[in-house]
């Protein structure tokens, strides 16, 4: 496997090169054209590769590639792989250090957007299952292998839920690898076994109909700005811990075995702030920071604003100030309660000749969880420790959010986590980049994974 690897690498650079050049931002509609040739590019790599079955699937938004390869033995487990062709924007732009579509390497670094989230880390699949064909020596995968690769994940996923619905009979899988996350270091393997979940919003509050002169009016009415501040500073008391009632009602907390396994992940918190260009760790108080980004729900004001922006002064009560606000949710949380609670919380934040407006982005995404110990799970970590030379494999959990769980739901089946991208890969931020080394033991990985889940049988990949 490794050896076939090492031979194709350049075969996999090739193709990245040249898929990383299709700028598919899909959250600019100037740029849905392009989205639309990324899915054609995919499609035609993945015929390359060998699939017999390739198709894009139009939504309501951007396309999605489904492809597929039936193994040859009739009762092959059929593994189904999901990622997403799409990219973020890349502004701005000013701080990119060289062109975001125009890929470059510098040694063991590629960068481009796309690299790491999530181009190179599907490309690494293509490879991985020509290893595992020609290791083997067989025809047709020792499964029956799906990809189902999205347009749309870096928009929301507005109508991803709905495709799976209207074409799960031809999604059934007896497991879903997902292919959009990360380790925690190249010499340290590890794999995510939960997904936070997400709800967004706005918050508008309007005070009088104009902005008035601060010094004919100020301090006789109430002043948006003041208001919105207040709530914003609401939202965390002084230990970190989110203030919305009922936010942590329904919160799965962490075992002691968990605990155990997360404090033996090494996350370095110098480094840590290394890579965020930070000062100072914050938080709720009383976990690590390992666990306050994959397994503690939290309220951040991603935005604030309201009056005069301009330079000057220019002394006003104006008429409007709005905040906008993520919450991300951990196990058995409900987007839906955590909306509710969220508007009675500003309810009971707005003082008398406010009004407030709040406009959510969406339903929200749940969270997911991947148990640990499964047949799925086993089989992917013994596939990962190989290709990392035996190392044992650690799990983690992503802080991130995806449509994860409505795969789990509505496909019904376990889920794992199989992804190379790295903390310092800056995925959403200028200079993106990806390691090289990562996508040949991703590819490896994969190529070895297919033997596993194979030899598990139906029956023993649902435990």
């Amino acid at each position: 496997m490794r050896e076939f690897v090492t031979d194709h690498r350049q075969d996999l650079l090739d193709d990245l090169d040249a898929w990383l050049r299709i700028p598919g931002i899909s959250a600019q509609p100037e740029h849905h054209g392009d989205v639309a040739r990324s899915a054609e590019w995919f499609a035609e790599a993945a015929r390359r590769t060998g699939f017999p079955t390739v198709e894009i699937w139009p939504t309501a938004g951007l396309p999605t590639v489904f492809a597929e390869w039936p193994s040859a033995e009739p009762d092959a487990p059929v593994v189904l792989v999901y990622g997403h062709h799409d990219v973020q924007p890349v502004d701005p732009l000013e701080l990119w250090n060289t062109d975001p579509f125009d890929p470059t390497i510098d040694g063991d670094v590629l960068r481009a957007r796309g690299a790491s989230d999530d181009k190179g880390q599907l490309l690494f699949h293509l490879l991985g299952l020509r290893a595992h064909l020609a290791a083997t020596g067989r025809d047709t995968p020792a499964v029956t292998l799906k990809l189902l690769i999205e347009g749309e994940e870096e928009s929301g996923s507005p109508n991803f839920a709905g495709m799976l619905t209207e074409r799960r009979a031809r999604l059934d899988a007896d497991i879903v690898v997902i292919t959009d996350t990360g380790m925690v270091a190249p010499d340290v393997p590890s794999t995510v076994t939960g997904m936070r979940g997400l709800v967004v919003c706005t918050v508008t509050f309007h005070g009088p109909d104009m902005d008035l002169h601060s010094g004919v009016f100020g301090g006789a009415i109430p002043n948006p700005a003041t208001a919105i501040a207040r709530l914003a500073a609401a939202l965390h008391d002084e230990t970190g811990r989110v203030q919305v009632p009922g936010f942590y009602d329904d919160v799965l907390e962490l075992t002691a075995e968990e605990r155990d396994l997360f404090a033996r992940v090494p996350v370095n918190d110098t480094e840590f702030l290394a890579v965020t260009h930070s000062r100072a760790l914050a938080g709720e108080s009383g976990f690590s920071t390992l666990e306050r980004v994959g397994a503690r729900p939290t309220a951040e004001v991603n935005g604030i604003g309201g009056g005069y922006q301009g330079s000057g002064g220019k002394t006003i009560v104006p008429s409007d100030a709005f905040v906008k606000l993520s919450f991300r949710l951990v196990a058995n949380q409900d987007p839906r309660a955590i909306t509710a609670a969220v508007e009675a919380f500003i309810a009971a934040h707005t003082p008398a000749g406010i009004e407030a407006s709040v406009e959510w982005e969406g339903e929200g995404v749940a969270p997911c969880l991947v148990p640990l110990g499964t047949p799925a799970y086993e089989a992917l970590t013994a596939a990962i420790s190989e290709a990392f030379d035996g190392l044992p494999v650690l799990p983690t959990r992503e802080g991130g959010s995806g449509p994860e769980a409505a795969i789990q739901t509505i496909i019904g089946a376990p889920l794992v986590f199989l992804g190379v991208g790295l903390p310092d890969d800056q995925i959403h931020a200028p200079n993106e980049k990806v390691t090289v080394s990562m996508l040949y033991k991703g590819a490896e990985a994969a190529g070895l994974l297919w033997g596993r889940v194979a030899a598990l049988g139906r029956p023993g990949l649902r435990g």
